[in-house]
């Protein structure tokens, strides 16, 4: 895949094109779609296809933080299959990303001229992508515990308050 991609075909025309459910967010358009920002994918599940966002950036199950996923844009066919990043995700987790025109460089370092590509019918089409399950096994999930009347006195036991009075003239 290429280093930057533009998408601006929005939500009603990929999901007509690529034969979706409705997504359930807004699509905007974007010219210029970078490694690490939220991009519509499309997943499919059981026999339908679903528009869902995504962070641009394979982050495999095993890594220790999401910082790798900026580097991981691109899978190679000849390894896809053989590095540890991408093996479980191409038998299990693909994806398409929909996009209509994507930037290549040419050119010497620091003098690049960036070409776009496109399709002559202005349509949109789609990178071939792979989808990545990522937990953060530092982070521990904070919930509030409830009780019920019936449970306050063991979780704050009674405090026997001593009270003096005074007499005010």
């Amino acid at each position: 895949m290429c280093g930057r991609f533009a998408r601006y075909s929005l939500s009603r025309e990929l999901e007509r094109y690529f034969n979706t459910h409705p997504a359930s967010f807004d699509i905007q358009p974007n010219y210029n779609v970078a490694p690490t920002q939220e991009i519509p994918v499309i997943i499919q599940h059981e026999d339908d296809r679903h528009i869902k966002k995504r962070h641009w950036g394979l982050v495999p199950f095993w890594a220790k933080d999401t910082s790798i996923g900026s580097r991981m844009i691109n899978a190679r066919v000849e390894t896809i299959t053989s590095k540890p990043a991408f093996r479980a995700a191409i038998k299990q987790r693909r994806c398409l990303i929909p996009a209509n025109g994507f930037y290549e460089w040419q050119g010497k370092s620091g003098n690049k001229q960036p070409y776009y590509f496109h399709l002559p019918s202005g349509e949109p089409f789609a990178f071939a992508g792979l989808y990545e399950i990522w937990e953060d096994k530092e982070a521990h999930p904070r919930k509030p515990v409830l009780t019920s009347p019936a449970r306050l006195s063991p979780w704050m036991p009674a405090i026997r308050l001593r009270i003096s009075t005074t007499e005010c003239r």
